[in-house]
Formats: structure tokens, sequence, C-alpha cells
């Protein structure tokens, strides 16, 4: 990956619906040749997927909840069946398996606190995995934000 592969990354992360010529234009290089990296850079794994991002509060999906959880056993029959059942609900919009004081924390989105209370009770405190629930509730949002911060050398890629 060079210099111009990391302008189409950080172009693409702002933008990903603009044209290839567009695309190509803002980078400097001919549209076949950014149409030739781009592919590169999908096939390769780098980027992953399109989307659209969505206001939550205008869907009414007022409430972000972060969502600490302790399992009881921590064996690959108790973990693996977690994250199966957890990467099935459409409310857990991020889940990482972390260390400290809790073994996953998981970023729940719902449209209400009752809807966050039934998503507790009626799937995640019912996983005979979990041992121990934590919750806090973000009261506002400061920054939420999709672009990843690409070095500016591409020297210092691994």
């Amino acid at each position: 990956m060079d210099r111009t592969d990391l302008k189409i990354l950080d172009a693409l992360q702002k933008d990903g619906r603009q044209s290839n010529q567009a695309l190509a234009d803002r980078i400097g290089i001919s549209a076949a040749a950014c149409w030739r990296r781009v592919k590169a850079l999908e096939e390769d794994g780098v980027i992953q997927r399109y989307a659209a991002l969505l206001s939550r509060p205008k869907l009414g999906l007022n409430l972000c909840a972060f969502v600490h959880i302790s399992l009881a056993r921590h064996v690959q029959e108790s973990t693996v069946p977690f994250e199966r059942a957890v990467l099935e609900r459409a409310e857990v919009m991020e889940c990482f398996a972390t260390t400290g004081d809790a073994d996953f924390i998981l970023r729940v989105v719902t449209s209400s606190i009752e809807a966050f209370d039934k998503f507790l009770v009626q799937f995640l405190f019912g996983l005979p995995q979990v041992s121990q629930v934590r919750s806090n509730i973000a009261l506002r949002e400061l920054k939420m934000d999709t672009a990843l911060a690409l070095p500016t050398d591409s020297k210092k890629l691994g």
C-alpha cells in the first residue's frame, strides 16, 4: 500500500458514494488506475464494505448503552455459544472481547429504556453463560466517527 492508496482510502471514508471519476480527480490519477486500485483494496479486504450512516434519533433509536458482561466460565464451550447469540441480535451494534473487569463489552442501541430492559430480561439474562451484567447508559453522544486515522506515511504500514 502506498501514499496513493492511503489517499483513496481517506477519500472513500469521507464519501463512499462518489463516482470513480470524482475519486480519481480528487486523488490526481486516471479513472482506470483508480478503479484498479479500489478493486485491489476491496479484494485484499482493506475495504470491507460500503454502508450508509443513519441518524439514530431520527429513527427513534434514542438509547445507547454500553453493557459489560462477565461469563461464568472461560472455556470455549461457554464463549462460543455466547458469541453466536450476541451476533444474531440487531440491537448489538458492536461486541468486543476484553481484558479487565468484563469479558465482553457490547454497544447496544434501542428505542427506549423499556426496550433496553426487555433486551436485558428476555435475552441477556437468559443466556446460561452470563454471570454478571453491568450497563452504562450514554447521556449524550459527543463524537461518533467511522473514519480511521490513517498513517500519513505508507512506510509506517506493517
